[in-house]
C-alpha cells in the first residue's frame, strides 16, 4: 500500500467529520436483536436461509445500501463491486467484459432466472438492469451448480421490488449528472417513476425509467471513445429505457406472481475509435457510419408458491427470455484484424459488418423444500427439477448468418440436504445432474478478410461449416459445514463445484481461421503463405466438437461475526479446473489446460459512534495455468490479464449521520493493476463523496461526486479486454431528487 493511498483513505474517511461538530450528533436507534447473520438469503441453497447458517461467503446488499453507496451511479456492476471483495472493479462501459469473479465467470440472475446467454457469451447484462427496480442483491461467492451453467466464480441474484404496504405509493426520481471538464456537452438526465400498492389479496408494481448519456471525459478532460473495447460499447451517447411490471395474488398458503421486464437501449456514436493512441481515443477522421448499438430484450417470469404442499413448500417458476443484442460497427484495422468482406477490394470492410445476437430461452423449474425431521430434528431437504430450452443465432444486420444456429435442451435434477449435527454444528451437502441435448446446424460462413498492413489484407472466401448433434452431461457436488464459535460468530468451510458451457458460437464464427490447421484444411494452396498445400475444400466439419462443460472446484474456509456494533468476515479459497471451454482447432475438439486460482477476502464494518460508521473490503487474487500444455503448472505460467485484471482491491468508506436528517459519505477505492504479460496494468486510487438530506419519509435530495480529485488513469479491467489502454472516467457530479407520495 502506497503512502498516497493511505493519505487519501484517511482524507476520505475524515472528510465527513469536518462538516459538523460532534455536539450536533443525532443518536441512531440500534436494533440489537437484528444482525447481518439473520439476513434471509434464497440464492445459496434455492431456499430461504439465514446468512449465519450458510457454509460459504455471502454478501447481501439491501435497498438502503444501494441508494447510499451508488454516489449517483446507475451501473449495477459498479455498485456491486463496492460491496463484494471478489468481483473485479467495473470497466465503466455497457459490457461486463473482463469483470471476472475470483478470476472466473459469474452467473447473473434476476429473481432466480439466469440472464446469461451460455451458447454465445455476450456479457452486456449488469449494466442494463434498472437499479430503481431492485430491492436487494444477493451475491454467493465461489462455484455453484445449483442453477446450471455460468457460476464458476460466483452468483449474483437481483431480487426485484414488491409492494408490501396497503394503499398506493408513487415514487418519482430525477437525476442530472455531468463531467466537470465540460458540463454543457456532458449533462446527462435520467428519471424513473414507480407506482406500487396492495389491495386485498393483490399487490402490484409498475416502473418506467429512462436515462440519456452524452459525451464522456477522462481525468485530463479528453473526450472518451464510444467503443474503447472493440465491439463492447462504451457509455456515451446512449439512451436507455426500462419498463418493469409485476403483479402478485395471495390465496391462503398460495401465491401467484407474474413479472415483465423490457429493456431497450441505443448507442449512437459520432466517431470510430483510434486504437493506435494510448489511451484509445475517438478517431475524428473516421465518422461512424453503421447502425446504432442496440439492446431490445424482454423477460417474462411467472412464479407459483404453495406453503402447504404435501411434501413441504413448493415453488414452480416458468420464464421466457427474448434477448436481442446488436453490436456496433467496426472497420478493418490492426486491432480489429478480421472483418466480413464487402466484395470491394479498395474498401474491404462490409458496410453491414456488425452483428445481432438473438437468444430465445424458456424454462420451467420446480423446487420443493421438505422437512426431514425423521433423519434429525431440524434437518431439511431442498430438491427439484429444471428444464431449459435455448435457441441462439447470430447474424449480420443484413440477415447473413455468421455462427452455427444452435438449439439446446437441458434437463436437470438436484438435491440439497441440511442437517444440524449438534446445537453448534450444521452440515450441508448436495448434488445436481444436468443432461444436455445440443443441435449445431450447418451454415455458410461469409467471406472475410484479415489485416496484414494498412494497405494489404488476406481474403478468406466463404466456407461451408458442418455441425452435428451432441448429448453430454455435467454432475456437480457440494459439501460444507458451519460451526458456531459463539452466539455472534461462526466458522465455515465448503467444497463446491460449478461449470461453464463452451461458447460454441464463438468458435463457429471463426470457422476456417481458428488456427493454421483450419486454414490449411479450408483453403489449401490458396493459403501458401502459411505453408498450406493441396486443393481447397472450402469446408470445415465440427461433427466431433465434443462440447463438454468446464468443471470448476472451489475450496473455501472462513470466519464471520456480528457483534451489533462491529461486523466482519474473512475467508481464503482455492479454485481448480482440469478442462475448459477453449477450442483446439487441430483436433476439432474443446480443450483447455488445467488452472489454479487462489485468494483471500475480508470485510469489516464498525459503528464507531451512533452517528459514525466506517468500514472496508479487501481482496487478493492470483492464478496460473498450464500455458505450454505439458500437464504441469509452472512458476511463470500466470493467467492473462483479461482473467485477472487486478491482484489487490481495497475499498474504505465512512458514513456520518447528523442533524436535520443529513448524511455524508466518503469512499476510497484502490485497485492494483497487474503485470504478467506484455501489457502492464497500473494501479488506481479514486475518492468518491456523497451528501444527502432526507425530508421525512417523503423525499430525499442527494449529491454524489465520483473521482473527486479528477484522477487521470487507465481502467485496468477495460484495458485487459483487448490489450489496449482504455482511460477511466473523470470527475462526475450527480444531483438526485426522490419524492414519494
Amino acid at each position: 500500500m502506497t503512502f498516497k493511498t493511505l493519505f487519501l483513505a484517511a482524507t476520505a474517511l475524515a472528510a465527513p467529520l469536518t462538516l459538523v461538530h460532534p455536539s450536533l450528533a443525532q443518536d441512531v436507534a440500534e436494533d440489537a436483536e437484528t444482525t447481518s447473520l439473520d439476513q434471509i438469503v434464497v440464492t445459496a441453497g434455492r431456499s430461504s436461509n439465514e446468512v449465519g447458517t450458510l457454509a460459504q461467503s455471502v454478501v447481501v446488499i439491501d435497498r438502503e445500501q444501494i441508494e447510499d453507496r451508488s454516489f449517483g451511479s446507475s451501473d449495477v456492476a459498479e455498485v456491486i463491486a463496492r460491496f463484494v471483495p471478489g468481483l473485479a472493479p467495473s470497466n465503466q462501459t455497457l459490457s461486463g467484459a473482463s469483470q471476472t469473479f475470483r478470476g472466473r465467470n459469474l452467473l447473473v440472475m434476476v429473481d432466480g432466472v439466469p440472464r446469461n446467454t451460455p451458447l454465445r457469451d455476450v456479457s452486456r447484462i449488469l449494466s442494463l438492469i434498472d437499479l430503481s427496480t431492485v430491492e436487494r442483491i444477493e451475491v454467493v461467492n465461489g462455484a455453484s451448480g445449483l442453477y446450471g451453467a455460468g457460476a464458476t466464480g460466483g452468483t449474483i441474484n437481483i431480487i426485484t421490488r414488491r409492494a408490501v404496504e396497503d394503499g398506493v405509493r408513487t415514487t418519482i426520481t430525477t437525476q442530472a449528472s455531468a463531467f466537470t471538464h465540460n458540463p454543457a456537452d456532458s449533462l446527462a438526465p435520467s428519471a424513473s417513476a414507480r407506482v406500487e400498492g396492495r389491495k386485498g389479496a393483490f399487490d402490484y408494481v409498475l416502473s418506467l425509467a429512462g436515462d440519456l448519456s452524452r459525451t464522456t471525459y477522462d481525468g485530463k478532460g479528453r473526450e472518451m471513445a464510444s467503443d474503447g473495447m472493440l465491439g463492447q460499447g462504451g457509455g456515451d451517447r446512449t439512451g436507455n429505457t426500462d419498463l418493469f411490471a409485476a403483479v402478485g395474488y395471495e390465496e391462503g398458503s398460495r401465491r401467484y406472481d407474474l413479472s415483465l421486464d423490457w429493456t431497450y437501449l441505443e448507442q449512437n456514436p459520432d466517431w470510430l475509435t483510434n486504437y493506435a493512441t494510448s489511451p484509445v481515443s475517438p478517431d475524428y477522421a473516421s465518422p461512424y457510419t453503421g447502425e446504432p448499438l442496440k439492446e431490445d430484450s424482454w423477460y417474462l417470469t411467472g412464479t407459483f408458491t404453495e406453503d402447504d404442499f404435501a411434501l413441504g413448500s413448493l415453488e414452480v417458476k416458468s420464464f421466457y427470455n427474448a434477448i436481442e443484442k446488436q453490436a456496433p460497427f467496426n472497420s478493418l484495422s490492426a486491432v480489429n484484424s478480421i472483418v466480413y468482406y464487402s466484395g470491394i477490394p479498395a474498401s474491404p470492410t462490409a458496410p453491414e459488418n456488425q452483428s445481432v445476437l438473438t437468444s430465445d430461452r424458456a424454462g420451467l423449474n420446480a423446487t420443493v423444500n421438505s422437512s426431514t425431521d425423521w433423519l434429525r430434528e431440524g434437518a431439511s431437504l431442498t430438491w427439484g427439477v429444471d428444464y431449459t430450452f435455448d435457441h441462439t443465432i447470430q447474424e449480420l444486420v443484413n440477415g447473413t448468418t455468421i455462427i452455427s444456429p444452435m438449439t439446446q435442451h437441458q434437463i436437470a435434477g438436484f438435491g440439497q440436504l441440511e442437517v444440524p449435527v449438534t446445537d453448534r454444528l450444521v452440515v450441508q451437502g448436495g448434488a445436481r445432474f444436468d443432461q444436455f441435448f445440443l443441435d449445431v446446424d450447418d451454415f455458410r460462413r461469409p467471406a472475410a478478410v484479415q489485416y496484414r498492413s494498412p494497405t494489404t489484407y488476406t481474403l478468406y472466401p466463404a466456407i461451408d461449416v458442418t455441425g452435428g448433434s451432441f448429448s453430454y452431461n455435467s454432475p456437480t457436488f457440494n459439501l460444507g459445514a458451519v460451526f458456531d464459535l459463539t452466539e455472534e460468530s461462526q466458522a465455515f468451510a465448503n467444497f463446491s463445484q460449478g461449470y461453464s458451457l463452451t461458447d460454441i458460437g464463438g468458435f463457429t464464427r471463426r470457422a476456417g481461421v481458428n488456427s493454421v490447421s483450419e486454414i490449411c484444411t479450408a483453403y489449401g494452396a490458396l493459403a501458401s503463405a502459411y505453408g498450406c498445400t493441396g486443393a481447397p475444400t472450402f469446408a470445415i466439419n465440427y461433427a466431433s466438437i465434443a462440447p463438454d462443460p468446464q468443471l470448476v472446484n472451489t475450496y473455501e474456509a472462513g470466519v464471520r461475526g456480528d457483534w451489533t456494533r462491529f461486523r466482519g468476515s474473512a475467508s481464503a479459497y482455492v479454485s481448480t479446473s482440469e478442462n475448459g471451454v477453449n477450442f483446439d482447432a487441430t483436433s476439432n475438439r474443446v480443450s483447455q489446460q488445467k488452472e489454479l486460482i487462489w485468494g483471500v477476502e475480508a470485510t469489516a464494518e464498525a459503528d464507531v459512534l451512533d452517528m459514525l460508521t466506517i468500514g472496508g473490503i479487501f481482496s487478493y487474487v492470483e492464478g496460473k495455468y498450464d500455458a505450454d500444455g505439458d500437464g504441469k503448472i509452472e512458476s511463470g505460467e500466470y493467467l492473462p490479464n483479461n482473467r485477472i485484471p487486478n491482484n489487490y482491491k481495497l475499498n474504505l468508506y465512512g458514513e456520518l449521520r447528523f442533524l436535520q436528517d443529513m448524511t455524508a459519505r466518503a469512499e476510497v477505492e484502490y485497485f492494483s493493476g497487474r503485470d504478467v504479460t506484455t501489457q502492464d496494468l497500473p494501479d488506481v486510487t479514486l475518492v468518491n463523496f456523497g451528501l444527502s438530506k432526507e425530508f421525512g419519509e417523503s423525499s430525499k435530495l442527494s449529491l454524489g461526486v465520483r473521482n473527486v480529485f479528477d484522477t487521470s488513469y487507465v481502467n485496468p479491467v477495460a484495458s485487459a479486454v483487448r490489450g489496449a489502454d482504455v482511460p477511466g472516467l473523470g470527475r462526475t457530479i450527480a444531483l438526485t431528487y426522490r419524492a414519494t407520495f
